[in-house]
């Protein structure tokens, strides 16, 4: 397949810079006032973590020393409290604070041997925990605890940090601040770092904050208010500052590539994504993310782009989710069949080799040389990772470095990390500690699916088994009303970045074709297709009209095949994938009055095996479940479905029909919807991965549908 783009470019509508947004002070002292000295910690490190103009997602931290009772001696001691390992101070919690003894904390200089040993004192800091807290104190803790000050926030805002990534940088701090705001050059985080800095303070008083080059601002307050009301004023001074110097006049050199209309880059979108992803060989599965806001187009499309994209990120937050640079396409080659392989190879063939130029015996092994970041001039940003939030974040990290190049550009010109350093913080053995932590991925992880018929009672409980092992999720209903009930129950569980839906009626071509594209643009492609959408009627051959007919083969047949042509292609992408298709009994038992039902069943099934036949070759499996008399949950069995079945049965619908058809079932168990959702996550899982073409019966057993 190739892909045609001249007729989706459109003209640009503006030639302005973006420019910085301005913290608002968001304090409130009647919510203040009645918090503890902790409270009042938790309440403005959860402020500046809300607003992502003043930091990123898990990026910065904020500490307070405070007074509190030794549970030993019952003394007063000082204890710091900072921000923990890992911790987001936007939605942390109290527990998110790593507490130390404040004078053991400072006694650990008398140990420090110098640059050469900074690793090793990561393993002292637990031996100055107060009260036996369990989180874990981060590498920039000795930034905090050796400032004298009683409050200190340090973050990593995109005003501040185009400052601090700028050849001209320390000049503009010394402009904008008049020499209340301090400069250091790089150094990596540590206690190097923390005892640079407190000497730095000691020796120029009445600072109100220290410009760290390369990685933020770090600054302070006696009082928690104070505190934040000072970061917050150095970070709009920045922003106003960078905001003077990009008025009237173009980012980046200006435009070089106009932008695609909204319908071409998600045609782009949704050929380039699956394609990528498939390329992007590895132990688990990518996800993928895209996003085409203002400032991503801005860049994309401009002149200096090609060259600003290779400087790759700056500061270490950024791109520890992005790595150094990211990967460019030309939108004109997108066409060409064996481009993105190519670009692929180069990019991890240069990945190698930066990693062997830096490596030194000690290091760790090379990490997944795929790229995180790709760039499509006109089209947008792509992000890939293991899992949707950890690509969304991603795409948001490097948002913040495509503001960061705005501002260091206007400020004597934009300066990445020396590469050597950005190895070490990269391949840093403290970093390397925390990704062996992690837990081990779920089975699912990586894994995207889209389930027709979801808002039913059958299709919920599939979402949620394949959520509940790691699965990105699409639903699709035709129903919209329950539809997003269904959506919304399961985000309260499990997260919005993992759940998505969309209406779909899979007897409408256009409908379908438009929620397999979709899928491919909210999480990357498709690699599960569970075809649950389902009716069914109950009439005698003569009551049998020619509309009931067609109603059962349009939904149980038709749409079974519109829909799995549609996830084809997508799967062939992906190098493989598995779809289910949800059948019923009836497809292999007769059953009277059902035979437009049963038959358009059966034809489903026989469709499934021709699908299995070709998709071997491309690694794609297709079987089949077979539920009988699912009645709980079931929108099916809520209708007249439950007369017509219990009127054919000479019982009482309203009493009789669920013992008649437990019963009826050589277990004597009712079938629950949970139940089929096992046998669907059997097939989507890799327990089957030698099984295609195959039926398994969900029924608590029946002789008429034995399938041999």
């Amino acid at each position: 397949m190739t892909m045609t783009i001249d007729a989706y470019t459109v003209a640009d509508l503006h030639n302005k810079a973006i420019p910085f947004r301005i913290p608002a002070n968001q304090w409130s002292e009647a919510e203040a006032n009645a918090k503890s000295a902790e409270e009042l910690l938790l309440y403005r490190s959860n402020l500046l973590g809300s607003d992502l103009t003043v930091t990123n997602f898990g990026g910065g931290n904020t500490s307070a020393k405070l007074e509190s009772k030794d549970p030993i001696s019952g003394k007063a001691v000082k204890v710091l409290w900072v921000k923990g390992s890992g911790g987001d101070i936007g939605s942390m919690r109290l527990d998110g604070f790593a507490t130390l003894y404040h004078d053991k904390l400072l006694e650990l200089e008398q140990i420090y041997q110098g640059q050469a040993f900074e690793d090793l004192m990561v393993g002292y800091l637990p031996h100055c925990t107060f009260n036996l807290n369990t989180r874990a104190a981060s590498i920039d803790t000795p930034l905090h605890g050796y400032l004298p000050f009683a409050h200190v926030d340090h973050v990593h805002p995109d005003a501040i940090i185009a400052l601090a990534a700028a050849k001209s940088g320390k000049a503009a701090t010394q402009e904008i601040w008049g020499g209340r705001v301090g400069w250091l050059d790089w150094k990596r985080p540590g206690f190097e770092l923390g005892l640079m800095l407190r000497d730095y303070v000691q020796s120029n008083q009445g600072l109100r904050g220290v410009m760290l080059a390369g990685h933020g601002i770090i600054c302070w307050g006696e009082d928690a208010k104070a505190c934040y009301d000072n970061t917050i004023e150095l970070i709009g001074d920045a922003a106003r500052f960078l905001n003077g110097r990009l008025a009237n006049r173009a980012a980046f050199g200006g435009k070089a590539v106009a932008t695609f209309s909204d319908e071409g880059r998600r045609k782009v979108g949704a050929y380039i994504m699956p394609r990528l992803r498939g390329l992007m060989t590895g132990k688990t599965g990518k996800i993928s993310h895209f996003c085409a806001t203002p400032e991503v187009l801005e860049f994309v499309g401009s002149v200096d782009f090609l060259r600003l994209a290779a400087i790759g990120t700056s500061c270490p937050d950024h791109f520890l989710r992005t790595k150094i640079t990211p990967m460019t396409l030309d939108p004109a080659e997108l066409g060409n069949p064996n481009y993105l392989e190519a670009q692929l190879s180069a990019y991890r063939d240069s990945y190698r080799a930066y990693y062997t130029r830096c490596a030194g015996p000690e290091d760790p092994a090379m990490r997944d040389p795929n790229p995180v970041v790709v760039l499509i001039p006109g089209v947008g940003l792509f992000t890939f990772a293991s899992d949707k939030t950890t690509a969304r974040l991603a795409c948001e990290f490097y948002i913040n470095a495509i503001n960061v190049m705005r501002g260091a550009e206007v400020v004597g010109g934009y300066i990445g990390l020396d590469e050597r350093e950005a190895f070490a913080i990269e391949y840093w053995a403290l970093e390397e500690a925390k990704l062996q932590r992690m837990p081990k991925p779920k089975a699912l992880a990586g894994k995207i699916a889209l389930i027709t018929g979801a808002a039913g009672g059958i299709g919920a409980a599939i979402a949620r088994r394949l959520l509940q092992d790691g699965a990105c999720v699409l639903l699709t209903d035709r129903d919209e009303a329950t539809l997003g009930a269904a959506c919304s129950e399961l985000i309260a569980v499990y997260g919005d970045d993992v759940v998505r839906s969309f209406i779909c009626d899979v007897t409408q071509e256009d409908q379908v074709l438009a929620a397999f594209e979709f899928c491919s643009i909210a999480f990357g492609g498709l690699d599960i297709f569970v075809a649950n959408a389902g009716l069914a009627s109950s009439a005698s051959i003569e009551d049998t009209s020619l509309a009931l007919w067609r109603k059962n083969y349009n939904v149980l047949t038709e749409g079974y095949f519109l829909t799995s042509r549609a996830a084809f292609p997508l799967m062939r992408a992906a190098g493989g994938g598995s779809i289910i298709f949800i059948g019923s009994k009836n497809a292999l038992a007769a059953t009277p009055n059902a035979s437009a039902y049963a038959s358009a069943k059966a034809a489903a099934v026989h469709l499934a095996r021709c699908l299995a036949l070709e998709g071997a070759e491309h690694g794609i499996r297709v079987n089949v479940v077979n539920p009988d008399a699912v009645i709980k949950g079931s929108r099916i069995w809520d209708g007249d479905w439950r007369k017509e079945r219990a009127g054919a049965h000479g019982i009482d619908a309203g009493t009789e029909l669920e013992d008649f058809y437990r019963n009826r079932s050589l277990l004597k168990k009712d079938v629950l919807p949970e139940d089929i959702a096992e046998a669907v996550y059997f097939f989507a899982s890799d327990a089957s991965s030698k099984s295609t073409a195959n039926i398994l019966n969900v029924d608590a057993g029946n002789a008429q549908a034995f399938t041999r």
